[in-house]
């Protein structure tokens, strides 16, 4: 998908320290990925793959001298560009992603975390507090921001899309679309990551990375840019969108019907 047509932005980077204390968390507990991401880039050989191969490599390059399962190629991407981040590898101006080329392979573990949930009450209760704690701090950010106006009317409001992969997420909007009745003012209200939104924030976008990891290896899903983004709505019928970046980590997307 070139371009939608459909990228309105508001300006507004202002963040409170309550998420930027929460980026900074997040970011000591994730550190492992970092270490666990070269890990795997050591196991896989790419460091070898592409000094053998004498220059810079495209992602469909590297994918094709990887012995991977297919359904796994589109992983390689994501690792690469926190490796990237983290400086191990430089990004030049020249990429192939195959984003299409997936299907479902199951997770790391085997099955999705939710399935894990459901057989460990302890887990699932300590998960439960930590996403309530998480809408109630997202919450306070939102009613103290010039982007309360936003949110009036609404009862509640839950951090949603990017734990799930692209297939599901398109039934959660089309569904969504769906109830939302014709008539002025209508929108579709979304509080989630947009890569590329805090490039001047390394902390954030540290921390968006390390999600981005993690949204792969227990969901199955992934943490999108705005073409990403862009491309769900298109394909779930709505006709444009605005995105605020005001909630450090994530921003508030207004999807209209």
């Amino acid at each position: 998908m070139e371009d939608s047509g459909m990228s309105k932005t508001m300006g507004g980077n202002a963040r409170g320290s309550l998420t930027h204390a929460q980026a900074h968390i997040w970011n000591h507990i994730f550190s492992f990925i970092n270490s666990m991401s070269l890990k795997c880039a050591l196991q896989l050989g790419i460091p070898d793959i592409i000094h053998n191969h004498g220059g810079p490599m495209t992602i469909g390059e590297l994918v094709s001298a990887l012995s991977v399962h297919s359904g796994k190629a589109h992983c390689i991407f994501h690792l690469m560009r926190i490796l990237v981040h983290s400086g191990f590898f430089e990004q030049t101006s020249l990429r192939v992603v195959a984003e299409d080329d997936r299907e479902e392979v199951g997770t790391e573990h085997g099955s999705l975390i939710w399935e894990h949930m459901g057989n460990e009450p302890e887990q699932n209760l300590r998960f439960n507090n930590a996403m309530a704690s998480d809408a109630r701090l997202v919450a306070t950010e939102v009613l103290g921001s010039d982007c309360k106006r936003a949110f009036e009317g609404l009862r509640s409001l839950q951090w949603i899309i990017h734990d799930w992969s692209d297939e599901e997420s398109l039934k959660i909007l089309k569904r969504c679309k769906d109830g939302l009745r014709e008539g002025k003012g209508r929108k579709l209200i979304i509080v989630d990551i947009v890569l590329g939104y805090c490039k001047e924030d390394a902390e954030s976008v540290e921390t968006q990375l390390f999600l981005d990891m993690l949204m792969i290896v227990l969901y199955n899903a992934k943490e999108r840019t705005e073409r990403e983004w862009a491309k769900l709505f298109v394909e779930a019928g709505f006709r444009d969108y605005k995105i605020t970046p005001m909630l450090g980590l994530r921003s508030l997307i207004e999807v209209y019907p």
